[in-house]
């Protein structure tokens, strides 16, 4: 080395940039196709995984993927928007694990309906498995990161709709710009105080069961998506991937609050 200042950049702290290995993660919406992806990456990258969702069946066969890649997980069925039953993933993550330091969230909900057919119960619904449920779930497990004074990761799934309406949305685009200023509150509340990070990964469409039927190349829906992308594409579950790995290790330590553009160039546009 010459006489110069030396750059204080460690190489330890830049290979362990993206470890998250050893790292308890509860993650909910398990069994849809961003949740399950985010669940299988955790393990491969060797965090210690509690699958969570409504679907006994489905958690079943993410379970067995995540097990087959080599990853350590449990599967602990609950419905998130049911403040007793989730208490029970955070002790069963607490009993196999000893505690909790990864909260990822990715369960939804949306049936779109022009305001003059929706009813109040409807948007409620859709409030409350978008918005409601991601406070519980997001509440309990801060309270418990709190108590273990280690700090953690929060990353909630939003979405591109958080930022713009769109016909038939009233419930799933206030659900998530709420969400959005949520995270940014709580980040406000724990990050500071309690070394909790807490952020929002906002994707495009990507491709479901749910969405698949937008994804046909002749269809109106999909030519008109992509006058508004730049990245040329809809959306696939492993585009979200990384920055999953990203927002839940040290990678992001210096980031919270944050409602992260994964739109493919949308919010762009």
């Amino acid at each position: 080395m010459s006489d110069t200042k030396k750059i204080d950049v460690s190489r330890d702290f830049v290979d362990g940039l993206f470890d998250i290995k050893g790292k308890v993660a509860i993650v909910t919406g398990a069994t849809g196709a961003l949740g399950g992806a985010i669940a299988v990456a955790y393990g491969m990258k060797d965090a210690k995984v509690v699958l969570t969702a409504r679907n006994e069946e489905r958690l079943a066969a993410v379970e067995q993927q995540v097990k087959y890649e080599g990853g350590d997980c449990i599967v602990v069925p609950a419905d998130p928007s049911d403040p007793v039953a989730f208490a029970k993933v955070i002790a069963a993550a607490k009993k196999a694990y000893g505690g909790i330091d990864i909260l990822a969230v990715a369960h939804g909900y949306n049936h779109p309906q022009n305001i003059l057919e929706q009813s109040v119960e409807d948007w409620s619904y859709i409030m409350d498995a978008d918005l409601k449920s991601v406070y519980i779930v997001c509440k309990q497990v801060a309270e418990e990161m709190a108590k273990a004074g280690k700090g953690g990761k929060i990353v909630v799934v939003s979405s591109a709709r958080s930022k713009m309406g769109m016909a038939g949305y009233t419930g799933y685009c206030a659900s998530k710009g709420a969400a959005d200023l949520m995270v940014q509150s709580m980040a406000c509340d724990l990050s500071s105080k309690y070394g909790i990070n807490v952020n929002s990964i906002n994707p495009t469409v990507f491709r479901s069961d749910l969405t698949e039927w937008m994804f046909d190349p002749e269809s109106a829906v999909y030519k008109n998506f992509l006058k508004r992308l730049p990245i040329g594409r809809l959306g696939e579950p492993y585009d979200f991937v990384g920055m999953a790995i990203f927002l839940a290790s040290p990678a992001s330590d210096f980031l919270t609050g944050g409602n992260y553009d994964a739109t493919g160039g949308y919010w762009a546009c």
